[in-house]
């Protein structure tokens, strides 16, 4: 199984106007999904706690926080690796995300490489009863619409 996805759009910003609207708005472009929860209950506020060990948490209405994973790289405005945790990955399973921004023109490329599904069980419910590659398209398609939704923020 290719255990990644892979998704990139132009933003109408520079690099650093992108990367900060990733980190700093996420609470504000981001889009829950059904099949990749990070919490067990109803989604909260998505928020980055920024630099290098910083956590990416889901707070809740009742102020009930969940981490989601940690920053493992910061290089502002060009890179940030986190690892990442849906509610229903067993508890010593992380999938890593990669973005980049890079320069074009007037705009900033902003990729997502989202890798380690390989290391779901087949069981697992974080499949949902898909085949490896119904799977990864789903989890494309979902970060294609959370793309979007942050390039519109973001210009």
């Amino acid at each position: 199984m290719t255990s990644k996805v892979f998704v990139a759009l132009r933003v109408k910003a520079p690099r650093e106007r992108a990367f900060d609207a990733f980190v700093r708005e996420i609470g504000a472009w981001w889009r829950p999904n059904g099949l990749f929860q990070t919490t067990p209950r109803a989604p909260g506020m998505l928020a980055f706690e920024p630099g290098e060990g910083g956590r990416l948490i889901e707070t809740l209405a009742n102020g009930k926080v969940f981490e989601i994973g940690r920053i493992t790289t910061w290089k502002p405005p060009e890179r940030l690796v986190f690892s990442w945790r849906q509610a229903t990955f067993p508890l010593d399973l992380h999938t890593e995300v990669e973005v980049r921004f890079e320069t074009v023109g007037e705009e900033t490329r902003v990729s997502v490489e989202h890798r380690g599904f390989d290391q779901v069980p087949q069981g697992s419910a974080a499949r949902h009863g898909f085949p490896d590659q119904a799977l990864l398209m789903r989890l494309a398609e979902w970060w294609r619409s959370l793309l979007t939704s942050y390039g519109e923020r973001a210009a």
